[in-house]
């Protein structure tokens, strides 16, 4: 089968934005405060910070997006940008960042099916292998086709709205009625320069997602208006329902049991409306992760395809089969998604999960990193409008970017590095096999 897929369907702005909302919105939300709880009031100076950075990377997309509509989403910016080498790292890297990504959202989705399935953690290897059934199930349902992957991501879509409307409106109510003293004081000590930095890797996982819009851009109408409306708007709305939902848990419940805890959200829920509430929320949170994990096999499926037409992997990696579903590049995409997830269980608990995500982190700066620089370079030749206020946000979201980098730390980012270095040999071999193809295309032609 050929890499294209004919009479593909575009998406409007409702689509776009529930692509944006879906990829951001996944397990950093249920799993995150277990995350974030050493952290305290840090968590909540981390989450500014990240809301701020988010915005100003989000408006980077946006207007990459409004200028240059027919680049072909983010790794066309970046190939026009920076060049092709530079693009293929960057959008190498965001494989390796989605496929980390499932790892992680994998890890949440088994840790809250625990919860509603109490013998998956109490057998011997019970939550990795869970874990490669689930990743292999959707991997199975994407090369089905679009029509059973999208229907899959329009139900965990809406279920998994739910239980986020609960924690905010029991947050909001436990804060009237205590009149704010459920929370804990705040000290001077309570901010930290080092305590904000090592927990802002974390709270960015969160917002990893806000390119989303970009990425399929040539399957959205009128992009040039679409796509940056959707990015924004999807970027502004995770970014609320995410900070109230993690903090509400995070401030709110004692920091040693969140920390502890293998699905923080329904125990916090549970601890006003009982066990029978927490447990709906828990089947909602395995959706809801699932769900999550199903667009990210989509979306890590379709990258490579484009990135085997232009020569920079494989040609055999971007073939569809019969149904028009990338299924050699899923399949790939699940090999490696299984490897980081068997590497994440080496670890115990919430730094399974942290391992995951700060490996995912790291790896999807890269991209951001690179479409800034590349923003920058388009207003130097003219190709976008340069302003001093548009200026100014790419510089945010390039120092935003290094802190977060540095934030992940030294493991994480030795992982991430290896990972995406990887990537150069295949790079190689692809090239010249690009070359070889069009020279003989061309030798065929002259003769």
């Amino acid at each position: 089968m050929s890499s294209e897929r004919q009479g593909q369907e575009k998406f409007g702005f409702w689509l776009a934005t529930a692509l944006v909302v879906g990829n951001i919105i996944g397990s950093a939300i249920f799993m995150l405060p277990a995350g974030l709880a050493p952290f305290g009031w840090n968590a909540v100076s981390a989450w500014v910070v990240t809301f701020v950075g988010a915005l100003c990377l989000a408006w980077v997309f946006a207007q990459l997006a409004r200028n240059l509509p027919g680049a072909g989403g983010s790794y066309g910016f970046m190939r026009l940008g920076v060049g092709e080498r530079w693009a293929f790292l960057g959008a190498w890297g965001y494989l390796v960042s989605v496929w980390a990504a499932n790892a992680g959202i994998t890890i949440a989705g088994i840790s809250y099916l625990t919860r509603l399935v109490p013998w998956i953690d109490a057998t011997p290897g019970g939550s990795l292998a869970s874990a490669l059934v689930g990743i292999w199930l959707f991997a199975w349902i994407n090369t089905r086709g679009l029509q059973m992957a999208g229907g899959v991501q329009l139900v965990t879509s809406i279920i998994k709205l739910l239980p986020f409307v609960a924690v905010i409106g029991l947050a909001l109510w436990r804060l009237v009625a205590t009149r704010g003293a459920v929370l804990p004081p705040v000290h001077a000590d309570s901010f930290t320069f080092v305590g904000a930095t090592g927990a802002v890797g974390l709270t960015l996982y969160g917002m990893l997602g806000l390119e989303s819009a970009t990425v399929p851009a040539d399957a959205v109408e009128d992009p040039a208006r679409i796509v940056p409306l959707a990015t924004m708007v999807g970027t502004g709305l995770s970014a609320v329902v995410s900070i109230m939902a993690t903090c509400a848990v995070v401030l709110m419940l004692p920091a040693a049991s969140v920390a502890a805890s293998k699905a923080p959200i329904s125990d916090f829920i549970a601890v006003s409306w009982g066990t029978v509430a927490g447990g709906f929320v828990a089947l909602c949170a395995v959706v809801s992760c699932f769900g999550c994990l199903n667009g990210f096999l989509l979306i890590g499926g379709e990258l490579p395809v484009a990135m085997a037409d232009a020569g920079t992997l494989p040609r055999w990696i971007g073939v569809r089969n019969a149904v028009g579903a990338p299924a050699r590049a899923i399949i790939v995409g699940a090999v490696v998604t299984s490897v980081l997830t068997l590497a994440a269980y080496t670890k115990n608990g919430v730094a399974a999960y942290n391992f995951a995500i700060l490996i995912s982190t790291a790896t999807n700066l890269i991209i951001y990193v690179l479409c800034a620089v590349a923003l920058v370079r388009f207003m130097r030749d003219g190709r976008v409008p340069r302003t001093v206020g548009l200026m100014l946000t790419a510089l945010i979201a390039l120092l935003f970017s290094a802190w977060a980098l540095y934030g992940s730390g030294k493991e994480s980012l030795l992982w991430g590095g290896v990972l995406t270095l990887i990537g150069w040999p295949i790079y190689v071999v692809a090239r010249r096999a690009a070359n070889r193809d069009a020279a003989t295309s061309v030798a065929v032609s002259a003769g």
